[in-house]
């Protein structure tokens, strides 16, 4: 499999997480969860295999993609397809990052995959295109770095006070959430606004989902894991607690996440169906 990472210009380090191609992808499932990050997406096919999004109870198909399409803002896990030889290029976007690209207030992708082509119209059907004809990888970054430069709005980047309280509340407990948040300089009606427009998602849920997180990274592949001690660790106020937060944003309860050996697996994505 050949997976590679772009090197981002520091115009857009502030804004984009990463931009990634890979290609010959080969899982060992068809349909994999995906929990919430904080982060919106622009996906790329490139192998003509339709993508589908789950019921996640049922696991029966909601709706098909293909070419290009948006992951929003969720708050909750999303059940998705996996495909054999798949051929894909993401350009990930960071918690506030998206609006000066997107020109619309981010709430309105919240818990949303939707085309592209219903926020970019024809303009990302060509760039797909382009991408998708280049022969090096390298060309293929370039060409969608060029894109986001293009589309680069400085009139729509959010306000450094914003950008300081997310800053904290990825790198804080949510103990501390209460005094983060008392931080900002405007009310509190205007902090959760400006979260909305900019990423989508209110102060508190982002705080939650970045705990979430962090708490999937320090799990994963432990040998012996001791769910009271991470929860307590993590600032859960009783065990039933955690369990209701971890059945939230993955849809598992602790002690099934184990014996799906999930803690083995990489932290936001949770094979459904494995084979073997």
């Amino acid at each position: 499999m050949i997976f590679e990472t772009h090197t981002l210009p520091t115009s857009l380090e502030d804004y984009v997480e990463s931009i990634f191609y890979f290609k010959g992808f080969q899982p060992d499932h068809s349909i994999e969860r995906v929990v919430p990050t904080g982060h919106l997406f622009i996906i790329f096919e490139l192998d003509g295999i339709e993508r589908n999004t789950f019921d996640n109870q049922t696991l029966a198909v909601n709706e098909t993609f293909r070419n290009v399409w948006v992951s929003g803002m969720h708050k909750n896990y999303l059940s998705i397809s996996a495909h054999q030889d798949s051929e894909m290029f993401v350009i990930q976007f960071k918690p506030a990052g998206a609006f000066p690209f997107f020109h619309i207030p981010i709430h309105r992708l919240n818990n949303t995959v939707i085309l592209a082509q219903e926020i970019f119209g024809d303009e990302i059907v060509t760039l797909r295109k382009q991408i998708l004809k280049s022969e090096t990888v390298v060309t293929k970054f370039d060409i969608a770095t060029q894109w986001l430069l293009d589309r680069f709005d400085t009139t729509k980047i959010p306000e450094a006070a914003l950008i300081l309280i997310l800053k904290q509340l990825q790198e804080n407990s949510l103990s501390t959430h209460t005094t983060i948040v008392k931080t900002y300089s405007k009310t509190q009606k205007h902090l959760i606004s400006q979260f909305k427009k900019y990423c989508g998602l209110t102060p508190k849920v982002l705080h939650r989902i970045f705990r979430f997180n962090q708490m999937l990274q320090q799990i994963q592949a432990q040998q012996k894991i001791t769910w009271s001690q991470i929860a307590y660790q993590f600032g859960y106020t009783d065990q039933s607690h955690f369990i209701k937060e971890f059945n939230e944003f993955s849809g598992f309860n602790p002690q099934e996440f184990i014996e799906a050996d999930h803690h083995n697996s990489e932290p936001n994505f949770f094979p459904l169906d494995r084979q073997g």
